[in-house]
């Protein structure tokens, strides 16, 4: 095995776990020999290591031996030499700027979401960075799926002590917690320019700890942290199973809510459902108040789409939108905000290119493919069919007790596919499933999840059955 080697599998683990986990993880790691079928490598520090070896081990021996190297274990070492060199650039004096500043270590290319302003003192400054300007409070349709957790955030962003803290907001993709999180930032920077204010997530406070670990700058870290009136937390189930960033963050959670600092927190579930994570975390969480954004109705959908027409005719005074359009829209297109504005986008570009009015047959014909999707409604039997095909496996396998891997694994991307491609809730999926409770459906959903991030088969294969039941 050589460099070059350990370059193309690091092409094939960029692929297979992401920019960011690549970044954090992998990109550290350099190559060290190969000897007795174990492939050894250099981290920065033990933590790094140990991390990689638990949660991307498998996948990286994997791929070595897709590559033709002869391997059955690798094995990671923190490099003497390269601990040495970041000892001699560390400057303690300047822990806290060098943590604002975000330059150097091995943080993703977008790097981390900071607003605020200095608070005087010996207070560390704060540079204000790339919040979305697009995401404030008055560009966010409010609508009985979201009115809860819009006047809480209001009510956060006023700056005053509030009877809740944590604020803990959660809800499916796409839904309008970030840009909540961001509409909360914006009006908190501009009217209480004396407050600081620090937003990033969760993904970040952990690329951040691990940085401070690596250049043994803990203290630096904890400083930063705990020195904020204002603490944001975007998508904290980043965390959850990662103990040593998990027990930073309730060290830093604690402090803070002892000096009386607000804390601002969302995720894609509530605090109790998130298996992995820690038990104190979701104690404090569930002490604050938690809201749920609930899914898009029809009338909010609607909002939305008035709301950025309205935008769009501004820009383009001549665009005219025959009556009825936004309502078909509205009707057929029962998905997430994020996709229902990229939709609309589609018809103006198609309305641009062809120098035409955004009629309904316009609409019709930029969209097919989404309404085609929103058409087509696959049902659990046939993903269970699908799914017992594609992995051999009998249909009266699937619904039985038994928990062998060769049969739990199919079983449990079925369950994911009904979850994701239908719209049965958790209990009727488990009726389907045996009778089985829908905690054990919820279980099923969520490995397959993890897996997909890890585990580039499990990925192909889910990939795959979608496409095929949704062709």
């Amino acid at each position: 095995m050589t460099n070059d080697t350990w370059g193309q599998v690091r092409g094939e683990l960029l692929k297979s776990i992401g920019k960011n986990n690549f970044f954090a993880w992998i990109e550290p790691i350099t190559f060290d020999a190969l000897e007795d079928r174990t492939a050894r490598f250099f981290v920065p520090t033990n933590f790094i290591g140990s991390w990689v070896s638990q949660n991307f081990g498998d996948l990286i021996l994997r791929h070595l031996t897709s590559a033709g190297v002869g391997v059955d274990r690798i094995e990671f070492t923190v490099d003497p030499e390269a601990a040495k060199a970041d000892n001699a650039n560390v400057e303690p004096s300047q822990p806290a700027a060098a943590m604002a500043g975000g330059g150097g270590g091995s943080l993703p290319p977008d790097g981390p979401t900071i607003t605020g302003s200095g608070g005087g003192g010996s207070r560390p400054h704060r540079q204000t960075t790339s919040l979305n300007r697009a995401y404030t409070f008055d560009a966010f349709v409010v609508g009985k799926p979201n009115e809860l957790a819009h006047a809480a955030a209001r009510r956060v962003a006023e700056g005053d002590q509030v009877a809740f803290n944590p604020l803990f907001l959660y809800g499916g993709v796409g839904l309008g917690k970030t840009h909540l999180m961001h509409a909360i930032a914006w009006e908190l920077t501009e009217s209480r320019p004396d407050m600081d204010v620090l937003y990033l997530s969760a993904e970040q406070f952990m690329y951040r700890f691990v940085r401070a670990l690596r250049e043994q700058d803990t203290i630096g870290f904890k400083e930063l942290f705990r020195s904020v009136d204002v603490l944001m937390v975007d998508d904290v189930q980043f965390i959850a199973g990662k103990n040593s960033t998990q027990e930073e963050f309730f060290h830093t959670f604690n402090a803070l809510v002892e000096m009386g600092k607000q804390i601002i927190i969302s995720g894609d579930r509530a605090p109790v459902d998130m298996e992995d994570l820690d038990n104190r975390i979701a104690s404090r969480l569930q002490c604050g108040l938690v809201v749920d954004i609930h899914p898009t109705d029809y009338e909010l959908r609607l909002g939305i789409l008035q709301q950025k027409a309205d935008q769009q005719r501004q820009r383009t005074p001549a665009l005219k939108i025959i009556p009825g359009v936004l309502e078909f829209m509205a009707h057929k297109l029962s998905t997430d905000v994020r996709t229902l504005e990229g939709a609309l986008n589609r018809v103006f570009a198609f309305a641009d290119l062809t120098g035409a009015d955004v009629t309904m047959e316009l609409a019709q014909e930029a969209l097919s493919d989404l309404i085609r999707s929103a058409d087509r409604k696959v049902t659990i039997d046939e993903i269970m069919k699908k799914t017992c095909e594609h992995y051999n496996i009998r249909q009266s396998d699937m619904i039985g007790p038994s928990r062998a891997r060769n049969i739990a694994r199919p079983r449990q991307m079925a369950m994911y596919l009904c979850k994701k491609l239908t719209t049965r809730s958790l209990p009727e999926i488990g009726r389907k499933f045996g009778k089985r409770d829908h905690t054990t459906i919820l279980h099923g959903v969520r490995r397959i999840e993890e897996l997909t991030a890890t585990d580039s088969q499990i990925a192909e294969d889910a990939e795959l059955l979608r496409r095929m039941l949704e062709a």
